[in-house]
């Protein structure tokens, strides 16, 4: 009798859990045919509109939960990703712009957003040609041009290679880039380390030209292009240790370390508690610019409540709060959006989702892995990731654009057609990795680490994600009625209950 209960009660599960997939499949089918409705398809790369669903359908992990802005934001991010997949002689690309614009390079190719690209990619479930586009930028993209493509941009790579190897393993290939990445390192080197040890970059090359603190011929020593390299070092010796790799493990490490010193000691401001650009002749420049986050994309500062102080800013009004998002300079700076003509391209204070996602990462890594918090909690967090979510919207209907002013949300280039789905920044990696908090690791470990604050959400699930060769599917259901996989939290691994507990909470669970 009780062997037939149990096989009776897998059954009901098996059941429940197809009901509901069926349920997500034609909630994302009227997404798709309403993302396809209002775009007139002016470009048309490797994906059609005509075959959007079907590619989501297969590739996306499914998103349900009671936010509606959320929801809609990620499914919408989503087919507008796919619509950059774009197939070239030297391998497939995934674009920044969707038309043609003059500052690309072959292919319409773009490094500057390259980090994001990688990240948000990495959880499609057919996501090889990711190893095809790492590939252009290593060895294809400076082929036959009259200057170094990949190096246009401040670049993340090496971390964002790991970052992809953390969620679909392929120890050869990332094995056999190694002395590559290496070689591409000192290139770096080469061309933008200061006698004082620290990168310097243009803040147009830095993807943020018209910046307060820096300027298109300007060679600052910027918190972000250091925290690029702090976050390449910490990633290239992680490589190099699963390539049994010991003396570029060794250097790496080093490299990584004394990097982070030298950050600490010149670009952290001890009276004003915050990251800051050091300019070229000498001082730091005295404006709180929201580049100073980025160090917490890669875990730089360490763990003490005096660099925490920093988040305090994120939501104060004076400092970084708006209705409409993340400033990218600190709204008490009496030069805040006076450069430009304010529909150009200017990084004095408007929104840029680029800048939004990146403090997002730094702050869900802050609450994350951080014991000496005094500043922000949850409910900051996820009162940023609702204003970015809500910030998709032109006339009524789901937008991505360039930038945006910080108190109407009014895109500044309006609906520019090269603006237009603009592949800038992540949205879908920001509810996985961060609000849900599924921490890809180099092991067969999947760890999840939640920062729904409490009460905010019943139920949520998030199926057919693609981790480490396995699927695997959570639910969250505080009643147990929505799922009818009982209360709390649940996670199937390849359709097999692995994990279930009432609350919310970190797990680890063993993938072997």
């Amino acid at each position: 009798m009780k062997i037939k209960i149990a096989v009776f009660a897998a059954l009901f599960c098996s059941l429940a859990q197809v009901g509901a997939q069926e349920n997500l499949s034609k909630k994302l089918q009227v997404y798709v045919e309403q993302f396809n409705a209002n775009d007139n398809e002016a470009v048309i790369n490797k994906i059609p509109n005509k075959d959007s669903y079907d590619w989501m359908a297969k590739n996306i992990p499914l998103l349900d939960c009671p936010d509606e802005e959320i929801e809609q934001t990620y499914y919408f991010r989503w087919w507008s990703y796919r619509k950059h997949i774009k197939s070239s002689p030297e391998g497939t690309l995934v674009t920044e712009f969707i038309e043609p614009v003059k500052h690309a390079g072959k292919y319409n190719s773009i490094s500057c957003a390259l980090g994001h690209h990688l990240y948000e990619g990495r959880w499609l479930k057919d996501n090889a040609f990711l190893k095809e586009y790492i590939d252009f930028w290593l060895y294809h993209a400076d082929k036959g041009q009259s200057k170094r493509r990949f190096h246009q941009f401040s670049s993340w790579l090496p971390d964002a290679l790991l970052a992809y190897y953390k969620v679909s393993p392929d120890d050869q290939y990332i094995k056999d880039r190694l002395l590559d990445l290496d070689k591409d390192f000192e290139k770096w080197e080469a061309e933008r380390k200061s006698k004082n040890g620290l990168f310097w970059q243009y803040d147009v090359q830095d993807g943020m030209e018209e910046s307060v603190s820096g300027g298109r011929r300007v060679q600052n020593m910027r918190p972000s292009i250091n925290s690029y390299m702090y976050g390449n070092a910490v990633a290239i010796a992680t490589i190099a240790k699963l390539a049994s790799n010991a003396d570029l493990e060794k250097k790496y490490k080093a490299y990584a370390k004394s990097l982070r010193i030298m950050v600490l000691d010149s670009l952290w401001d001890k009276e004003d508690q915050f990251f800051k650009t050091k300019l070229e002749k000498g001082p730091l420049h005295p404006t709180r610019e929201a580049i100073g986050y980025i160090p917490w994309y890669f875990h730089l500062p360490p763990d003490k409540t005096m660099y925490g102080k920093a988040w305090l800013q994120l939501p104060d009004t004076a400092g970084f709060n708006a209705p409409w998002g993340t400033t990218t300079a600190e709204r008490r700076e009496p030069t805040f959006r006076t450069r430009g003509t304010g529909h150009s391209c200017e990084w004095d204070g408007a929104i840029w989702p680029f800048t939004s996602s990146q403090t997002i990462r730094g702050m869900a890594n802050y609450l994350s892995d951080y014991k000496k918090n005094n500043a922000i909690n949850t409910e900051d967090l996820y009162e940023q990731i609702h204003k970015y979510a809500k910030s998709h919207v032109m006339n009524g209907k789901p937008y991505i654009g360039e930038y945006q002013d910080e108190k109407n949300g009014e895109w500044l280039k309006g609906d520019n057609p090269r603006s237009k789905f603009y592949n800038h920044s992540t949205f879908a990696d920001v509810i996985i990795q961060d609000l849900i908090g599924i921490k890809p690791q180099v092991g067969n470990v999947l760890e999840i680490k939640p920062l729904i604050p409490k009460g905010t959400w019943d139920y949520f699930s998030l199926t057919q994600l693609n981790y480490h060769q396995k699927t695997i599917a959570i639910y969250w259901d505080v009643t147990g009625k929505k799922y009818q996989k009982g209360k709390g939290l649940t996670v199937y691994v390849d359709g097999k209950m692995a994990l279930q507990h009432k609350n919310l909470k970190n797990c680890k669970i063993n993938l072997n």
